[in-house]
């Protein structure tokens, strides 16, 4: 599990967040972008989500994601990709 700042805070961020179906999980960098994207605005509107750092958030939702196949298959790949889409898109 992923040690987070204010981690007693935060607990109620640990939810499954994807809009897609488990059978609609592909094992690419696609399905796991829309994935990504789906998990960060649905935490985003939890209480806490505004108080903790980019890569904090970005690390919550790889480990809602978990079950992803990508993130299975693809660590270091789906955390370059979280990455790059929380600069790319400016998320907050």
């Amino acid at each position: 599990m992923i040690k987070l700042r204010n981690s007693r805070s935060l607990l109620n961020l640990h939810q499954s967040s994807s809009n897609q179906k488990p059978g609609k999980f592909y094992n690419n960098a696609d399905s796991f972008s829309m994935s990504f994207d789906d998990a960060w605005e649905t935490l985003k509107r939890k209480n806490n989500w505004a108080i903790i750092s980019d890569e904090e958030k970005t690390k919550v939702v790889l480990q809602n994601l978990s079950e992803h196949p990508f993130v299975q298959e693809s660590y270091e790949t789906a955390l370059k990709i979280a990455e790059f889409r929380v600069r790319l898109l400016q998320l907050k």
